[in-house]
């Protein structure tokens, strides 16, 4: 069971532009806040319910799967 509330992951965007996904994502649950990154960008390893990486390649195409993380 999540802790997180809401839909918590996007397979379906693999393949659209960050930001078109980051928009999706923002709608289906408003909890969240999408954060599109080039693939290689350093992050935080923290955990958090409120924040979903949209992981994207030089293109801008979503490269896999966002989830809450």
């Amino acid at each position: 069971m999540s802790v997180c509330q809401g839909k918590s992951s996007w397979p379906e965007l693999v393949g659209a532009t960050g930001e078109s996904a980051a928009a999706t994502i923002e709608r289906q649950n408003r909890r969240v806040d999408a954060i599109v990154l080039l693939d290689g960008t350093s992050t935080t390893e923290d955990f958090s319910c409120d924040r979903v990486w949209v992981w994207v390649n030089s293109r801008g195409r979503v490269i896999r799967t966002p989830n809450i993380g």
